[in-house]
């Protein structure tokens, strides 16, 4: 009898901690573990009995690249639970806030994490080292994705000037003038790290779970839509209703929950790939050429293809910024119906399920409120937590191909982890 452990303690280049348990016995897959480490921090009972106001800004420790999106979408559960109507000028620098922490982490995942994968380095410092240019570039972009959030967040990580019913403080014309031009002044470095992705080589895997993302007729939504849709199965469900769609559950390897879809048990992904794969048409035409000269065009199931997925949204979201600064540079009321102040609402006892499309994926957060607006119940639903249990049945789908062609323990670990990073994990989200 043949048996061979892969174990790696503490999977290098992602957000977190986590381990990896590969068992292989008479040349099959017996057993394929991705263990998060990380203890519990309890986030949705830290929340309990808060006040409505504090919550947004509690709950962006979740993740310090992806904070925006947890603002947001506490803020959208807020308002639903209030009836809360916000304007368009509103939702417009809400979309900016969370298309800010696309480009921090999309630079950040492709060319520090994913990158070295591809080009034969074990970290960032020998391709920093290989290719300075490249990296400088990279770093430009990350950057310019924290003044974005910086100019309409008041603060790269962690936004303060986004409340409920709108926004505390906007910049000037100029300022977003002359961000615009430089969005602009980034789409050649984005379009050519499309075609660097591309040009790398993947093990041909086809995730066998769904995927999900948020959708809207004639848009490519990241925060104004509440429906959700499994793309294989063509399945929608309206976000309120994400308990009765998604079943989350614990297993005994991992501090982190899993989920899978309720009505089948199958498991699914959320990411980028996810969503270029429910609104490709919808990508600005720049980003959807790029995309498809690249080869990325639904349906497209390769997990690994994440990572061009992602630099198609760097495109999509350069486009699209600069787009909504040059419109909110106009007069007041020239290109968005009224003002960003907060608006005004009453407080009430009520639930809200907001729903958000953060970089890594489909991000919900329920609360019930109390007649004064204190949390009764939170509930937090992250997208790496969503992801792990479809990522574990790709990497022993992976694994067992790569078996089948008797390839050498050191290149299954090799790329059993080049596909975990691919998923763009944040483990420290998943123990939230």
């Amino acid at each position: 009898m043949s048996k061979t452990a892969i174990s790696v303690d503490h999977v290098a280049r992602i957000e977190g901690h986590g381990d990896i348990r590969l068992v292989i016995e008479n040349g099959e897959v017996t057993s394929c573990e991705l263990a998060v480490v990380e203890p519990a921090r309890l986030f949705e009972s830290m929340v309990r009995g808060r006040y409505f106001e504090e919550v947004p800004y509690i709950a962006s420790r979740v993740c310090g690249i992806c904070s925006s999106s947890h603002v947001v979408t506490d803020l959208r559960a807020i308002e639903q639970a209030f009836g809360v109507e916000v304007s368009d000028r509103t939702r417009a620098l809400r979309e900016l806030l969370v298309y800010g922490s696309y480009l921090q982490n999309h630079a950040t995942h492709l060319f520090v994490f994913a990158a070295p994968d591809f080009l034969g380095h074990k970290s960032v410092f020998p391709l920093a080292d290989a290719n300075p240019e490249l990296f400088d570039d990279a770093l430009s972009l990350k950057a310019l994705g924290n003044e974005l959030c910086t100019k309409v967040g008041g603060r790269s990580i962690h936004p303060i000037t986004a409340v409920v019913g709108g926004f505390t403080h906007e910049i000037s014309s100029d300022e977003y003038l002359e961000l615009a031009e430089k969005l602009e002044a980034a789409q050649p470095f984005a379009l050519a790290a499309v075609d660097l992705f591309n040009d790398f080589d993947v093990i041909d895997v086809q995730t066998e779970g769904d995927m999900l993302a948020m959708v809207a007729p004639g848009a490519y939504p990241v925060i104004d839509s509440d429906t959700a849709r499994f793309v294989r199965s063509g399945v929608e469900f309206d976000a309120a209703r994400v308990d009765e769609a998604i079943e989350e559950y614990a297993v005994g390897h991992s501090a982190a929950f899993c989920a899978r879809v309720r009505a089948t048990g199958a498991p699914y992904m959320t990411a980028a790939l996810a969503r270029i794969n429910a609104s490709w048409s919808e990508l600005s035409r720049t980003a959807r050429f790029a995309a498809a000269k690249a080869g990325l065009r639904p349906p497209e199931y390769n997990p690994f293809a994440n990572n061009v997925a992602q630099a198609v949204e760097i495109v999509d979201a350069l486009e699209r910024c600069a787009a909504l600064c040059r419109r909110l540079a106009e007069p007041a009321g020239a290109a968005f119906a009224g003002s960003s102040e907060p608006a005004a609402f009453e407080v009430r006892a009520g639930r809200g399920v907001g729903f958000t499309e953060a970089p890594r994926g489909a991000l919900f957060h329920e609360l019930e409120l109390d007649d004064d607006g204190r949390v009764l119940r939170a509930s937090i639903m992250t997208p790496t937590a969503q992801n792990i249990a479809n990522l574990e049945a790709d990497m022993r789908q992976l694994a067992g191909k790569l078996v089948s062609a008797g390839e050498s323990q050191e290149v299954i670990q090799l790329e059993v982890e080049k596909l975990v990073r691919a998923y763009d994990p944040c483990l420290s989200c998943s123990v939230h």
